[in-house]
């Protein structure tokens, strides 16, 4: 479902093309607007922050209103300075930019790959020929000129190469905005050319609010837990919902919460699930909560902080778990289970048997 930072399905209407929505990042927008309403728009932004937490949302956002002089033609009905970035949905630039149809805005993302049928791992130096060239011209609607990079610690060394190229002789009129969800990854004369906006995770409220816009039938109870389980990630909320992470996770808890006297019989029915072909992105999903729930175990094992309990149950699942045995052997099983899951996605091995031969290892673990 999330292609890059945030939804990326091109018939999605909350897909950062198109979502008008924005929550958490008011002090990121202020900045931005304040370069604006002072005439010294910097040439190169760079958005970071973790993934799914609205970094496009804005990108787009900036993008929509500086494509627009300002939401208003620059000024408003007055000569008043905008107060924000919204431009209308239904304003010409807005649709356009929906439609991927502007011609002074350029997107640099991976591409697909017909050949393997998935997106391709980075962002090659073919991908970026074209921006230097794209920047030079003259605007198509005597504006500016807005290249976006999502994401650039997704850039191969070539491809980052051409874009620090482009950075280092900015041209007039021209602005590039970088997403990047693991900024310590750009090279450093990258980073150094551009101004940062630094977004963080939103409050858990605020992906309960967003889920309830974007999915408004789901009950509050589980849009809650879904928060719980994003930790402040409204593209993960939304990437979990759509696979069915919440009945994912609260059933693989079940099982955790059982041992060491395993249900076998839920354990290979639960596993069974995962065994298909088209199960990639379910597969991934349970391996990734998996990780994430033994990981909470952990540091509540070192450090006696009970986590937020996002199910019932699995609290005292993690209490009897880390009374079982020393922090060290937990640490050990943690590893060992986290390479074999990605031997597993790796290799193609069999997923089934992957799942049963984690829950024997937490089972085994509490026993010895």
């Amino acid at each position: 479902m999330a292609r890059n930072d945030d939804l990326q399905e091109d018939n999605n209407p909350f897909e950062p093309r198109r979502n008008e929505a924005l929550l958490g990042h008011e002090e990121a927008e202020k900045t931005i607007l304040d370069a604006w309403n002072s005439k010294r728009m910097h040439h190169a932004w760079l958005l970071c922050g973790p993934r799914g937490v609205g970094k496009a949302t804005l990108a787009y956002r900036m993008a929509r209103f500086i494509l627009s002089d300002g939401g208003t033609g620059g000024a408003g009905l007055f000569g008043d300075q905008p107060d924000g970035l919204y431009v209308d949905p239904e304003d010409p630039v807005a649709r356009r930019i929906a439609g991927g149809g502007h011609g002074d805005l350029k997107v640099i993302e991976r591409q697909y790959d017909e050949k393997k049928k998935r997106l391709q791992g980075e962002i090659t130096v073919a991908n970026v020929r074209t921006v230097g060239n794209f920047m030079s011209k003259t605007s198509a609607e005597g504006g500016w000129r807005i290249v976006i990079v999502d994401a650039a610690d997704e850039l191969n060394r070539n491809a980052a190469n051409a874009i620090l190229k482009v950075l280092e002789e900015p041209p007039a009129n021209a602005m590039m905005i970088l997403i990047a969800h693991h900024p310590g990854r750009l090279l450093p004369t990258i980073r150094s050319r551009c101004r940062r906006l630094n977004l963080g995770a939103l409050e858990d409220h605020q992906v309960v609010d967003l889920l309830g816009r974007y999915c408004p039938e789901m009950d509050l109870g589980d849009r809650d837990a879904l928060s719980g389980l994003a930790e402040g990630s409204i593209g993960r909320a939304l990437q979990l919902h759509e696979v069915g992470g919440l009945e994912l996770y609260t059933e693989m808890v079940n099982l955790i919460a059982s041992l060491p006297n395993a249900d076998v019989a839920a354990q290979h029915k639960f596993a069974e699930r995962f065994s298909p072909a088209d199960k990639d992105a379910a597969f991934a999903t349970v391996t990734e909560l998996l990780h994430w729930w033994l990981a909470r175990m952990i540091r509540f094992a070192a450090t006696g902080q009970p986590p937020r309990e996002v199910v019932e149950g699995e609290l005292p699942a993690m209490q009897r778990m880390a009374a079982a045995q020393p922090l060290d052997q937990w640490l050990e099983v943690w590893e060992k289970i986290n390479e074999l899951m990605g031997a597993t996605r790796g290799l193609h091995l069999d997923r089934k048997q992957a799942l049963l031969n984690a829950f024997f290892m937490l089972e085994e673990t509490m026993r010895t």
